[in-house]
């Protein structure tokens, strides 16, 4: 199955929650979520919706990460696997898995308005890990390894906005940013207290563990 190519907006209303695929516009007051729009479909405001069962509610939480962080099914369950084979919290493994791949980490230092972005950037060759080009979004990224737009892709004048957004956002206490090299650097792995998706992931593991 292909990657997803439709409307962003549609995946948030269908979630009912923003999901922040679209940059700028989901901090507008135009955003659907905030508008009030209701789910896709034809009946998506008008259907009287019984009550969720456990595997519903397990498989929206699934489905609310996979795209924050723009995956497919059979890369997400793979960082799952991946998680479930460390020691500790699975569901906190998986979060710091999907937070320190390389697209994510891209779309954190501002140097693309969102993730969708941040991975076209990675695939184009525009994105350095420690001054070596890499290419391939999902390559983990670990801490000490700093992160640069590759020289002869700088064009400051296209990324300062994108950039001074993330900043005015707030820069993670596990992440250092130079504002004016424009280099990113991971400082730590971080804690599930300082990852942003409002979801809740132990519903993933469980529906995963079945």
């Amino acid at each position: 199955m292909g990657r997803y190519t439709g409307p962003a907006c549609r995946l948030c209303r269908r979630e009912g929650m923003k999901l922040f695929l679209k940059g700028d516009r989901c901090y507008m007051a135009k955003c659907p979520i905030e508008t009030g729009r209701p789910p896709p479909g034809m009946h998506g405001g008008g259907m009287r919706r019984g009550k969720q069962s456990d595997y519903g509610t397990q498989l929206r939480e699934k489905q609310k990460l996979k795209r924050i962080y723009g995956l497919q099914e059979g890369q997400f369950r793979l960082f799952f696997e991946r998680a479930a084979k460390r020691r500790g919290v699975t569901g906190e493994a998986l979060l710091q898995q999907l937070e320190l791949r390389l697209d994510n980490l891209v779309y954190r230092f501002g140097f693309a308005a969102s993730r969708r972005g941040a991975r076209q950037a990675v695939r184009h060759r525009r994105i350095a890990v420690n001054g070596r080009c890499v290419n391939v979004p999902s390559t983990q990224i670990k801490p000490g390894s700093r992160i640069s737009l590759r020289k002869a892709e700088v064009k400051k004048e296209l990324i300062e906005a994108t950039v001074d957004a993330a900043i005015s956002r707030g820069t993670a206490p596990w992440l250092s940013f130079d504002r004016e090299k424009l280099v990113g650097e991971v400082v730590r792995i971080p804690t599930r207290d300082e990852i942003a998706p409002i979801v809740n992931e132990q519903l993933v593991v469980e529906l995963y563990s079945k």
